[in-house]
């Protein structure tokens, strides 16, 4: 008898497949430049998956992400408009996205708010103080500032740094969660968090660490933002970024349960969303359609999972 693949597998057969006929079907797709194009776009994406892939493994969500990351550049941004230097203003958008880290940890961890309510309401409280302190739906950076945009418009032996960027956080978040003993902890804590706390696991400030981890590689995406359009948008704080990031998490195989998952799931996500988007963008196929079919295939990937691991598997598995 047959094992059932796992979910990380059946996406990467769908995503090679889309490759090889989009490939052949679409002018241009196959060229270096369109897959280069194609890996960029998705970097920050895939920085942000990181962290919701993180939390999510934990059994946590965190909603307030791209708030964070909008929110804490665009008050940098605003401050080096005012004169401040480009690497203390660097360090301000790390303090607040950690701060605001610190505080959604502490009230999941220690007041017992649900995450997803606390960071919901994060979020909205990001928003609304970034555009009173930076009001403006465009926060510009300085145009003097090169380093700064290094991250997002340079390029390394001819390959985009963005693309660098993902790979190296990827490869860093793969070594701490599969090689430290907090990394099974998360583990731990998503696959049975009670049992994981009677083994002498400290829950509360390993929920904390969670969601300043989430802040800090916000903080990152944002770098790698800015650089890209030399710009923070607050608009997206508003949009469906979240969602994309919680698609690519799902999509990949990180079940919403926790304590499942990798980041090879947010990679493969992450291709296969990046290359559907750019096959329709080819295509030209309008913003509402992209919309309807990324909520196809967000259901489709539930679905997966529950056909891949059935309730009563997860009963068992956790505890009633």
């Amino acid at each position: 008898m047959f094992a059932k693949p796992s979910q990380e597998q059946i996406v990467l057969l769908i995503t090679i497949a889309l490759l090889v006929v989009f490939g052949l079907t679409l002018n241009g797709f196959a060229s270096v430049s369109n897959l280069l194009n194609l890996l960029r776009s998705i970097s920050i994406l895939g920085v942000l998956g990181l962290g919701m892939g993180l939390i999510v493994i934990s059994r946590g969500i965190d909603l307030s992400e791209v708030a964070i990351m909008a929110g804490s550049w665009a008050i940098a941004l605003i401050e080096m408009q005012n004169g401040m230097a480009v690497f203390p203003a660097v360090l301000l958008a790390l303090a607040i996205a950690v701060l605001i880290g610190v505080v959604n940890g502490v009230m999941v961890a220690f007041v017992e708010a649900p995450a997803l309510f606390v960071t919901l309401a994060a979020g909205f409280v990001i928003y609304g103080l970034a555009f009173w302190i930076a009001p403006a739906w465009v926060v510009y950076a300085p145009k003097d500032a090169p380093g700064l945009m290094y991250l997002g418009a340079g390029r390394l032996f001819g390959v985009p740094v963005p693309i660098l960027v993902f790979a190296v956080a990827a490869i860093a978040m793969h070594l701490f969660l599969s090689r430290t003993s907090i990394g099974r902890f998360i583990y731990a804590q998503g696959d049975n968090p009670e049992a994981a706390r009677l083994t002498g696991i400290p829950l509360r400030p390993l929920i904390v660490l969670e969601h300043v981890l989430v802040a800090l590689l916000a903080w990152i995406a944002g770098m790698v933002w800015v650089g890209t359009t030399g710009s923070m948008q607050m608009a997206i704080t508003q949009g469906t970024m979240i969602f994309d990031v919680v698609l690519v998490v799902v999509i990949g195989g990180i079940s919403l349960i926790g304590g499942r998952g990798s980041v090879f799931s947010v990679v493969v996500g992450c291709i296969l969303i990046g290359t559907l988007l750019n096959a329709f963008t080819i295509m030209d196929v309008n913003s509402e359609v992209q919309n309807i079919i990324k909520g196809v295939v967000l259901l489709a990937a539930i679905v997966l999972d529950n056909w891949l691991h059935p309730r009563d598997e997860e009963t068992a598995r956790q505890g009633d």
